[in-house]
């Protein structure tokens, strides 16, 4: 498959993807503020530098992409057409890092929760599962 647009427009395009501040990032965030949590955001001083850090609770919230975090069995993380060696190894070295930051956090006593993308669908699900894993009780939510 060839690609329609320029190298000069695809990386244009590529340019404007966000890693920070991204739509499910703050969607995430609302839930955990309505849900009385108060958090940071990505401290730097931790592997992965997590999305949202709950420090009272020592748990850490990864907001990842589908696509670009490889969600198993999800229909959203699709393989591009063109230049396939690139992004398997992309897609390979993203998860693999993914893994070693969840790995060190564990061993440093955090709590791991990892929120994607495709979940967001169901908020009312995710609140209460975000709610059981930092404090261990069902949340509900007043929209």
């Amino acid at each position: 498959m060839v690609d329609h647009l320029t190298v000069r427009e695809r990386s244009w395009n590529m340019s404007r993807i966000r890693s920070k501040d991204t739509k499910p990032e703050t969607t995430v965030r609302s839930l955990l503020h309505r849900l009385g949590f108060r958090f940071r955001l990505h401290r730097r001083d931790l592997p992965g530098y997590p999305d949202i850090v709950l420090p009272k609770h020592r748990t850490v919230v990864f907001v990842h992409g589908c696509f670009w975090h490889r969600h198993k069995g999800c229909k959203y993380a699709s393989n591009p057409g063109t230049r396939v060696e690139f992004w398997q190894k992309k897609f390979r070295d993203n998860v693999t890092r993914d893994k070693r930051n969840l790995k060190d956090l564990k061993k440093d006593g955090w709590k791991v929760i990892v929120v994607w993308e495709c979940e967001l669908r169901e908020l009312d699900h995710i609140a209460s599962r975000l709610a059981y894993e930092i404090r261990g009780k069902e949340g509900k939510i007043s929209y």
